[in-house]
């Protein structure tokens, strides 16, 4: 052989600036790629490597790959929901296993890794990992330690499920259509004996960290920074509508007309239907409230039938912080920014709305009958100023229903 050939076993031809041939020893190591990393001792001490042959390979994007993908950790599921009880699958995620398979299958397409920004990660980790997050409300580096991952990895985790999961709001979240407009007045009805009522509204506050610089706009007031959550539900806990975008010190009435209830409601006015909420609400034509100082025997019986109906979106609120603990205050604030905590609440109303459908039962460990809780949020109302209130519509209805 010759000498040549002995002092090197691979060399690169060069045209100009760059670099299309790598001549790599048959037999040698490689990584996943197919190709050896550039810089291997092996390629810069060859001479025992003399005698074996030697092919040519191209370089040009390979090799780029090969160092990109060189040190990419591939990261296996710590848990096989197939051997876990479903009781213990409810309890960690908060979804069952069906349907958390079927999600799965859903934001497969979004999870999966980019060629160039490989994570190794696979999409049952991903939404296994935010699920217990959600449900759990613990620290990222805790979550973390149980997927199997660092606390960095998580973070992109949590953003890139984040993500998936808002291509689909607004078909887990549905104000009520015209269609469905009977049902939802008779569940209502069933509870208070209020008519036309198709959505009860409040607002609830997630406590966050507030940015640098911002702390009085987001505190609120009992006195502690968070995000002033909009909610409408229906009779059976059903969120059909969030705004989650407002800073904690925003009163509620503030976030009602700057938000689309206004125009929705008043486009459905043709079949008389309303909202219902508390106090803090000014009386429109679409949105009754209690009768403040009621005088007669009729108002107190409307304001029964009132508090009976508008106890479901308190038992909502309840419901959904005690099965996604992240939104409590008991899990503590969360330390993200403003636009992503909204996006973590708006998830967790998405993932609400699901359990709901698919009839996933909140278990709690310590709960009676088997852990089955049924979560009730404490009433919390701000008064609002009485200019601009409409109460025609609201005496109509007492006088027709409550006499």
């Amino acid at each position: 052989m010759p000498a040549a050939v002995r002092t090197a076993a691979v060399r690169t031809v060069t045209a100009g600036a760059h670099r299309h041939w790598l001549l790599k020893p048959i037999g040698f190591n490689v990584n996943q790629c197919g190709f050896a990393p550039r810089s291997s001792t092996a390629y810069r001490h060859a001479s025992a490597l003399t005698s074996h042959p030697t092919v040519a390979l191209h370089r040009h994007r390979p090799l780029g790959l090969a160092r990109r993908w060189r040190n990419v950790p591939v990261y296996r599921p710590l848990v096989d929901l197939s051997t876990m009880e479903e009781r213990h699958v409810i309890l960690t995620y908060r979804l069952d296993r069906t349907t958390i398979q079927e999600l799965c299958a859903q934001l497969e397409a979004d999870l999966m890794s980019p060629i160039r920004q490989p994570t190794g990660i696979l999409p049952l980790v991903q939404v296994l990992s935010v699920l217990h997050f959600f449900a759990s409300g613990s620290f990222q580096s805790t979550v973390a330690i149980s997927s199997g991952m660092s606390q960095s990895m998580f973070s992109k985790v949590l953003s890139r499920v984040l993500s998936a999961l808002m291509k689909y709001m607004r078909s887990c979240i549905v104000f009520s259509e015209v269609g469905d407009l009977a049902t939802v007045k008779g569940d209502f009805y069933a509870l208070g004996h209020i008519p036309n009522i198709i959505g009860a509204i409040d607002g609830t506050h997630v406590a966050l960290v507030p940015p640098r610089g911002s702390e009085q706009v987001y505190r609120n007031r009992k006195n502690y920074h968070s995000m002033n959550v909009q909610v409408v539900c229906l009779a059976d806990q059903y969120i059909s509508h969030v705004n989650a975008k407002f800073p904690g010190s925003v009163h509620d009435a503030y976030i009602m007309r700057n938000s689309s209830i206004p125009y929705v409601m008043e486009q459905l006015q043709r079949p008389c239907v309303w909202l219902i909420g508390d106090s803090g609400y000014p009386n429109l034509s679409w949105l009754l409230t209690p009768v403040r100082n009621p005088r007669t025997r009729a108002e107190e019986r409307y304001n029964e039938a009132h508090g009976r109906t508008r106890r479901v979106i308190e038992r909502t609120f309840g419901l959904l912080k005690a099965r996604f603990r992240c939104l409590h205050m008991t899990g503590g604030s969360l330390m993200y920014s403003p636009k992503k905590v909204c996006h973590i609440i708006v998830a967790c109303c998405m993932l609400h709305n699901l359990a709901l459908r698919r009839q996933v039962p909140f278990l709690q460990e310590d709960g009676p009958d088997g852990g089955v809780v049924a979560a009730v949020e404490p009433v919390e109302s701000e008064e609002e100023e009485d200019d601009g209130d409409d109460t025609d519509n609201r005496d109509r209805v007492i006088l027709q229903y409550f006499q």
